[in-house]
């Protein structure tokens, strides 16, 4: 049993912080980091490694989310298993919690660029429970000139929403008129050192960056230990246990989750067209049924 929760005293969220979580599908918390401990961060993003892999990304020009970033320093590993992070997600999805993926967000310099679309996070990578929530830990402060996310408060009670045309995932959500009602939507703003925590089926999105200035945060998706993925990508780092125990359980909620199905035309094709996740079906099945002239 993994029990990183109890190693430094940390307390977890207040009675108001879970009540406003399950209320509108997200938080944000301040000062969870010192400074100096956002610039070992900041170093560490810096390394060669990190910039070769955001520079084939065109991080100058767009917003890039480099998956798998605890494999690329130790020190990314040790911020996901945090107990300044995890003590406060059992408050939330309870003790035991395991890792779906791990990425650096960044917005690029350049004026004007970097709006990523508004979606849910689930969408992409269905599980069989919405006990599925992000982390980000931010290494500059958001804020609406430099194209902080953006949240429709109380959207993760409505299900999983369309994210596709014409049968095939398109990466953002079809149903405009939840964010159009701008009374709806929350600015969220957490400070350098800061975190925000939003619910897999939370709606959000963010727009371009104007100040001139890098906006970057790590983030973490965390899952429940009975939450078991159905489709989409299992990364390098999918699956590690963060903290309690392997319960070797799933459990599932009832509803349809429609599945994104990935466009094999795509830069994002995986090769499947349900993604390594999705591992049902034969060599026979899968060249016989799917996109058939």
């Amino acid at each position: 049993m993994i029990d990183r929760v109890k190693d430094i005293e940390v307390d977890g969220l207040s009675e108001e912080q879970v009540d406003e979580f399950h209320k509108n599908g997200f938080i944000v918390v301040n000062d969870v980091f010192s400074m100096e401990e956002v610039e070992v961060l900041r170093r560490a993003t810096e390394s060669e490694v990190v910039m070769d892999r955001l520079n084939q990304g065109g991080h100058a020009t767009k917003a890039v989310h480099l998956l798998e970033i605890t494999t690329l320093d130790p020190i990314f590993m040790d911020l996901a298993r945090d107990p300044k992070i995890l003590n406060r997600l059992v408050s939330l999805i309870g003790p035991d919690i395991q890792l779906q993926h791990s990425k650096l967000a960044t917005k690029p310099p350049s004026k004007g660029k970097g709006t990523f679309a508004w979606h849910q996070d689930l969408a992409f990578f269905p599980h069989t429970n919405s006990s599925v929530l992000a982390v980000m830990v931010m290494l500059d402060d958001a804020t609406p000139e430099n194209g902080c996310m953006q949240m429709v408060r109380g959207s993760h009670k409505l299900g999983y929403l369309n994210h596709s045309v014409d049968g095939l995932f398109t990466a953002e959500c079809r149903e405009s008129h939840y964010w159009e009602k701008k009374s709806n939507v929350a600015q969220i703003t957490p400070k350098t050192g800061g975190i925000s925590i939003h619910h897999g089926l939370t709606l959000h999105g963010s727009p371009a960056n104007l100040s001139g200035k890098p906006r970057r945060g790590v983030v973490f998706e965390y899952r429940t230990d009975d939450a078991y993925q159905i489709s989409d990508t299992i990364w390098k780092d999918t699956g590690l246990l963060m903290c309690g125990q392997r319960r070797e359980v799933v459990r599932c909620e009832p509803g349809l989750i429609r599945l994104p199905k990935q466009d094999p035309k795509s830069e994002f094709y995986t090769g499947h067209v349900f993604g390594s996740a999705y591992n049902q079906n034969g060599e026979l099945t899968d060249q016989s049924e799917y996109y058939r002239d």
